[in-house]
């Protein structure tokens, strides 16, 4: 049978394949069609004109991104509530307190436990003193947390997330403040669906007052880690410190209150790159928060499920673990990347099991292979027992080898160090008396809190003598001794004179502190002579 296209008239033609109207192709693509008129046509509306025999064309929605959706968690009580209050507690009191912390390091050096001292190029941490040319330290210290985030991931999933990363502590934060200002969860949605009143406008203003305070004291505190606590604090508030410290506390503040008070689990779920990085680190064998839904389906309120017992799953559709999630999802729908494992849901779920009479666990830390043991009737291992593992053992084993190494090297570090830099404009020059003479700069570090004599020796380099700006050509010698203040690099520049018969040759340069500890370090360099005639 031939079908046909239409011709002017509308009709079909015969012997040509039947088109399909509602679609036009343009540049190789299949597009829907309908006549839009030019006069009522939307003038950003991607269309093109259309015959009035044509379909109506089904204009495709466009949405480039999903709109939030407020989460209003509900306050919730158990033994992972409890543990998070604690970690809470515990790491803004780190955070707020540390730099108001003491440390003696003698009369020469600051006594803040930890400080970042830009001006002298210094990190002190209690007892630990990390000079610039010491960066490697810092590097271990960051390959440490990297790894250290390796272990706790494969371990337990993302329950850095869910407890101790500084994005999270300060939206649980923010969210106690809500709570405490507007209500429970119930309050704050009908206060938010509420319209603009003036009681609503003071709410807001009080409420985003202490968001703001919340937000300075954290810059505040920030600031504080690179000066002298006490001296910055009272310099601030005479308006005598830096403007850089003004600045870094007003961006700070901002970003807190934005981050924490307002965009809260977008950053989690959009700007975070980390739980896109941690889906690589997790296998089969990783504790993660699970809904157990062979146990909790289908879905049925206490009195279907008293009515026909066994038609349906424990789970009663009470919402209870929707409503305690600090991002807003639902666990049941299985793992999903807005989930940060601070494990809410289990606390909520449990007390829900105990309220109807049925065993805990519906929502619980689980791995996938003890999930589908328990499924298949089985009993599942101890969690416990997921966390020994060959590969959570490799991690630690990483972690624990970088961190003794890094203990060793501070334990055998040497206080005392040199630099030698020759000159090389002119290499040497000639004396009157035929001698040769070089220029190189010493750079004397003493890494002690205490100043110490150190003596400058040359080795290797027969006859040759040296003086220094400080210490005249009348005293030169092949030693010299010269003072460097505590906790100091002092720069030293040597004029070392030789025979007139020295070629050039490689020599050494030697210091040693004049105290009970003798540390020492030694330089190679070069003398250079000029050519000798054969």
């Amino acid at each position: 049978m031939t079908t046909g296209n239409p011709d002017a008239s509308g009709h079909d033609r015969p012997g040509k394949a039947k088109r399909d109207w509602a679609v036009t192709v343009q540049d190789n693509a299949a597009k829907p069609n309908e006549p839009v008129s030019s006069a009522v046509a939307d003038p950003q509306a991607a269309t093109s004109r259309h015959e009035p025999h044509e379909p109506p064309h089904q204009r495709l929605p466009e949405k480039l991104y999903e709109a939030r959706q407020s989460v209003h968690n509900k306050r919730i009580d158990g033994p992972f509530r409890r543990f998070k209050w604690l970690i809470m507690i515990v790491t803004l009191a780190i955070y707020y307190v540390t730099p108001w912390l003491r440390w003696d390091r003698g009369p020469y050096a600051p006594d803040q436990a930890v400080l970042v001292d830009l001006a002298n190029r210094r990190f002190y941490m209690f007892g630990i003193e990390i000079w610039p040319h010491e960066f490697y330290f810092v590097a271990g210290l960051l390959i440490m947390a990297g790894i250290g985030l390796f272990v706790v991931t494969s371990a337990v999933g993302r329950a850095w997330c869910g407890y101790a990363c500084p994005q999270t502590v300060w939206t649980d934060l923010f969210q106690h403040i809500d709570r405490l200002v507007d209500g429970d969860r119930n309050a704050r949605i009908r206060l938010e669906n509420a319209p603009w009143t003036w009681g609503k406008v003071m709410r807001r203003g009080f409420k985003w007052s202490i968001y703001a305070a919340i937000g300075f004291l954290t810059g505040g505190a920030w600031i504080l880690y690179f000066a002298d606590a006490p001296t910055l604090f009272r310099d601030f508030f005479t308006l005598e410190a830096a403007p850089v410290a003004y600045i870094t506390v007003a961006i700070l503040s901002l970003t807190t209150v934005t981050l924490g008070g307002f965009m809260r689990e977008q950053v989690c779920i959009y700007m975070c790159p980390w739980p896109r990085i941690q889906t690589a680190m997790m296998d089969e064998k990783s504790l993660m928060v699970t809904y157990k839904d062979w146990r909790g389906e289908p879905r049925g309120s206490v009195k279907k499920h008293a009515r026909n017992p066994d038609k349906f799953g424990d789970c009663i559709d009470c919402t209870q673990c929707v409503q305690v999630c600090p991002t807003g999802i639902d666990i049941r729908e299985g793992p999903q990347i807005g989930c940060i494992t601070c494990a809410l849901c289990i606390d909520a779920c449990d007390r829900v099991m105990k309220d109807i009479g049925r065993p805990r666990g519906l929502i619980d830390y689980a791995t996938l292979e003890d999930c589908e043991r328990e499924a298949a009737g089985e009993t599942p291992r101890s969690p416990w027992r997921s966390l020994v593992r060959p590969r959570t053992i490799i991690y630690f084993t990483i972690w624990a080898g970088i961190g003794l190494a890094m203990l060793f090297a501070l334990g055998v570090r040497s206080h005392t160090d040199l630099s030698v830099a020759p000159d090389r404009n002119p290499p040497f020059m000639l004396m009157s008396d035929g001698a040769v003479r070089n220029s190189f700069t010493l750079k004397l570090r003493n890494m002690e809190s205490r100043p110490r004599d150190m003596e400058i020796t040359m080795q290797g380099l027969p006859g040759a003598v040296f003086w220094t700006d400080a210490i005249g050509r009348s005293l030169a010698a092949p030693t010299q001794t010269v003072t460097v203040a505590a906790d100091q690099v002092r720069t030293v520049r040597a004029y070392v004179m030789a025979p007139s018969d020295t070629v050039t040759q490689e020599f050494a340069f030697t210091v040693t502190s004049l105290d009970e500890q003798r540390e020492s370090d030694r330089v190679e360099t070069r003398f250079d002579a000029p050519e000798v005639s054969r």
